[in-house]
């Protein structure tokens, strides 16, 4: 067929899908537009099938941005595997400011970006300099970013926009982002404010086919309304496609109207319809990288193609007139390039890299050198594997999955396939994509020979057990993986039986295939020979482990030598690895709050200065304990509220009220602990026998508080014979209680003797304090007086509040039923005045009562307003309080400091104050001046 000129006469105004309907969208896009206009941030996300009119509403929201600085970036399929190369796009205009950056930020961006040579960072690190950076600019001019087509976004860049979307408040910041529905890796943008965009309504669609230049007759019409669904491409190309006579209605219409098919294949006519030299310089269009003008040219011209060859296609309406060398719609692009000849692709592809730049564009010469050939070819196999080394060194790691698995298709060894297919799902891994990594596991296959790559792949799909929370299964994965590997590594091995060891704590005799006392044994086994020179994070995996395998008396020495070693140490080592749960572990079977809050303090700091998010959660957890066991409840959630919000962005499915156990417990929020602790039954099948026990001892907490002794000896019970590290010793007091209560001395002894033997070795305050306790439940006379002084005395030493407050409680439960009531009255209201601070309700009731019974009436606190706070506001009011600039509150939360402000301010007036010298005392935190 022959081009002809007269086909401009059909083309239509490309804004008419905007300016048909659409009402609620277009409100949703103002709306938006008008926060940012008053120095608010958002972002919007629209979804819907191909051809829905999102690309429209982009339009329509640019138009309507005039005093905003307009951004606009479109995705493309060919580029899905770049890493951050669509990040690299969109913040092009803005690298002049990078240099602004705080220096972990600018290094990490320098690093995604190729702009420097450095060590690759955490991907979320990336995200943050993102936000920041874009923050920076907004702060000159309100900025309006659009992305089409997101779908197609390399996974990092993605990622990195999602993390800055989730985080905009108060930057005159706003981000429209425009996804094909049901495609993979659009769930990144599920948490944001998601709108779906249909078909028009009848009415509507049948004015937009009225735009048409042939008359469509009325019953046509609603055919076509019908089997379109209202898409407003499909109407219009539809109309376009069909003869005079079908819409006319003489001839009939095809059934069912093939729409996705019909509009693909109507592309693809009008664009054979294109002079040759149009139809193949649309071709290396389609294939050619966004935004690369230059290399496209200089490609074409190595084609003989002359730049007079986009007219026709201008003309025709399948390229944009302000943009030459732009695809009037994505679709058009996708089905130029689906529809051409295999072989033609390869000649486009062999044209781009010849056009690459040989130092600047080495990575893109790989990949269409790679799209040009056919067949095993180890010269390009080898340039897609120096190509993933780049990637990796960027922290481009689902790029470097990509371009090894490319480079494992063109390699003919097996073993060197297969080698690279390990690499691959390696980076795939790192990226956070356990499918993926699957999947490359799965084609190496039959090709893996030998233990060392045996091995490889069985740590590997151990790792993606772990990311899914699945774990009973890793423990015996890894286990096998140290059997085939043999004496060949033997750090490797001491590696691969730590991460077992981990895997098995958490799985808590829920495990298959071996047990938790195999892997501590087999740790013992290797870990020998300790000495000065042995690393904290070693000596705390081997302490567990002799806990487990040898008894509490051979592992408290070795635990207690771990906690010192790492609060005396320097680095902690890799931040990818959440040393916070073992740390948790070890400091509570010693119960040395000390050194779980030093530690844990520094391991938050060292995660958020390298943005490493899944440690960081961790660490949150354990943190969030610690502050439970000192009283400050409303700082305990504050944890628990950033550690949601880092499970939101990260994907993690550990997050909500799951992890709230013991703070529903302490609070008496009885449907929501319940509600929790059913979760917790739900995951027992994945392996989670810990978090079983945590349960336990959180309904062991509740109970008592209650005052049902019976409930809370059974549920004690369960965690006294499974003796877990975690909550073990730390069940011993409450089990003695109830014990008591309810007339088991034989239990309360047998708890008590248990604590007689571990608490000297110990020997922290939090332990001696707990022993005093449990003698003093057990004794009688003078001699449990003496002891609980003791334990009142010895526990007020440490940040263990809530527990001095139980004692107090005890000991003046103690005395009043030794009708000594004023002595009473001072331990119970002691224990009331901190229970009700905490707010520790059921505790605070049983303290009220038994003040009662002495006399005495308790006064209820009034409410105060820094309980009006949300956690967000707490956190940053509770940072501010201890001296932090907003720019340093900003960097610790991944936020701007412009949300700092309006965080600031909120607390500023909902605590009625005006300096931020006033925060410590309106908030109840210490005044670090008056500290100092």
């Amino acid at each position: 067929m022959v081009w002809n000129a007269a086909r401009q006469a059909s083309v239509r105004p490309v804004a008419t899908f905007a300016m048909v309907g659409r009402h609620a969208e277009r409100a949703a896009v103002g709306q938006l537009l008008d926060a940012v206009r008053d120095g608010l941030s958002g972002a919007l996300v629209l979804t819907g099938e191909p051809g829905i009119g999102k690309t429209r509403l982009l339009e329509y929201a640019a138009t309507r941005a005039a005093e905003l600085r307009v951004v606009r970036l479109t995705a493309v399929e060919q580029e899905t595997g770049l890493g951050f190369g669509a990040l690299h796009r969109l913040l092009r205009p803005f690298l002049n400011r990078v240099a602004r950056l705080p220096d972990p930020q600018r290094a990490a961006l320098d690093a995604a970006l190729g702009l420097a040579a450095r060590l690759p960072s955490d991907r979320y690190l990336v995200g943050l300099a993102t936000l920041t950076l874009l923050s920076e600019v907004a702060a000159d001019q309100p900025l309006l970013l659009l992305v089409d087509d997101a779908q197609w976004l390399d996974r990092e860049s993605a990622e990195a926009l999602a993390f800055a979307a989730r985080r905009l408040h108060a930057d005159s910041l706003g981000l429209i982002i425009a996804v094909r529905e049901g495609l993979a890796g659009t769930g990144l943008f599920d948490a944001l404010s998601v709108h779906s965009v249909t078909g028009l309504p009848e009415a509507e669609a049948k004015v937009l086919l009225s735009f048409g230049t042939r008359r469509v007759d009325p019953a046509v019409a609603d055919r076509i309304v019908i089997g379109t669904g209202g898409n407003p491409l499909a109407l219009l190309e539809l109309a376009d496609a069909l003869t005079a006579e079908q819409l006319s209605g003489i001839a009939p219409l095809p059934d069912p109207l093939p729409v996705g098919r019909l509009l693909e294949e109507h592309f693809q006519r009008r664009v054979r319809a294109l002079p040759p030299e149009t139809g193949t310089l649309l071709l290396l269009l389609a294939a050619a990288p966004s935004g690369e003008a230059a290399m496209m040219w200089r490609a074409a011209g190595t084609l003989g193609l002359s730049p007079r060859a986009v007219e026709p296609a201008v003309a025709a309406g399948i390229l944009g007139r302000g943009v030459p060398t732009a695809f009037r719609h994505p679709l058009i692009r996708s089905a130029v390039y689906s529809g051409a000849d295999p072989g033609e692709r390869r000649r486009m592809h062999a044209a781009l890299a010849a056009a690459c730049d040989s130092v600047r564009d080495t990575d893109r010469r790989a990949w269409h050198r790679a799209e040009a050939s056919e067949g095993v070819d180890e010269k390009v196999a080898a340039d897609l594997e120096a190509a993933s080394e780049r990637a990796r060194s960027r922290g481009g790691y689902s790029q470097q999955a990509l371009f090894l698995s490319r480079a494992a298709d063109f390699t003919s060894d097996p073993a060197k396939r297969t080698e690279r297919l390990l690499d691959a799902a390696q980076a795939h891994l790192m990226s956070g994509d356990a499918s993926a990594a699957r999947t490359a596991l799965d084609l190496a296959g039959a090709d893996i020979r030998g233990p060392v790559m045996r091995t490889r792949e069985l740590r590997m799909r151990a790792t993606s057990q772990m990311f899914q929370i699945l774990v009973a299964d890793v423990p015996a994965m890894l286990m096998d993986a140290v059997a085939r590997l043999g004496p060949q590594d033997p750090r490797l091995t001491w590696e691969l039986l730590c991460e077992a060891l981990h895997a098995a704590l958490v799985a808590h005799g829920r495990t298959h295939g071996t047990s938790l006392a195999e892997v501590a044994a087999a740790v013992v086994a290797v870990q020998r020979a300790s000495d000065t020179a042995t690393p904290g994070r070693d000596l705390l995996m081997e302490g567990l482990a002799r806990r487990v395998a040898e008894g509490y008396e051979h592992g408290a020495p070795v635990l207690r030598t771990a906690l010192e070693r790492l609060r005396t140490g320097g680095e902690f080592g890799d931040t990818n690895s959440p040393l916070a749960v073992m740390v948790a572990m070890g400091c509570d079977d010693l119960w040395d709050i000390e050194a779980g809050r030093e530690l844990t303090d520094r391991l938050a700091a060292a995660d958020r200065d390298a943005g490493a998010l899944y440690a960081l959660s961790m660490t949150l957890l354990v943190e969030a304990r610690c502050e439970l066991w000192d009283g400050r409840f409303t700082q305990a959630e504050v944890r628990y509220a950033e550690f949601d919000d880092i499970a939101e962005d990260t994907g993690f499915p550990g997050g909500g009220d799951i992890n709230r156990l013991h703070l529903f417990a302490l609070t008496g929020r009885e449907a929501e602990l319940r509600a929790a602790v059913r979760r917790t039954a739900e995951m027992r099948g994945s392996g989670h026998g810990l978090l079983q026990l945590l349960a336990q001892h959180a309904l062991t907490l509740f109970e008592l508080g209650q005052g049902r002794y019976r409930q809370a000896l059974r549920h004690a019970r369960a965690v006294f014979v499974a003796d877990p590290p975690a909550c073990g010793n730390l069940v011993l007091p409450l089990l003695i209680e109830a014990g008591v209560r309810v007339g088991d001395r034989v239990g309360a002894a047998e708890a008590l003797a248990r604590l007689e033997v571990r608490a000297p070795l110990a020997d922290t305050p939090w332990a001696l304090g707990t022993l005093a306790l449990g003698r003093a439940l057990t004794a009688e006379g003078d001699e449990a007086e003496r002891f609980y002084q003791e334990s009142v005395d010895v526990l007020g030493t440490v940040p263990t509040a809530l527990e001095q407050a139980r004692a107090r409680l005890l000991f003046g439960e103690w005395l009043r039923r030794r009708k000594r009531r004023s002595d009473a009255r001072t331990q119970l209201r002691a224990a009331y005045e901190s229970f009700d601070a905490f707010g520790a309700v059921p505790y605070a009731e049983r303290a009220r009562v038994e003040l009662l019974a002495t006399g005495e009436t308790a006064r209820r606190r009034t409410e105060e307003t820094r309980f009006d706070l949300t956690p967000r506001e707490r956190q940053v009011g509770s940072m501010a309080a201890s001296g932090l600039t907003n720019a340093e509150i900003a960097t610790r939360l991944f936020i701007t400091t412009s949300t700092v402000e309006f965080h600031m301010n909120k607390v500023f007036r909902k605590l009625g104050i005006t300096s931020r010298r006033q925060i410590p005392r309106a908030i109840g935190e210490p005044d670090p001046a008056a500290d100092g």
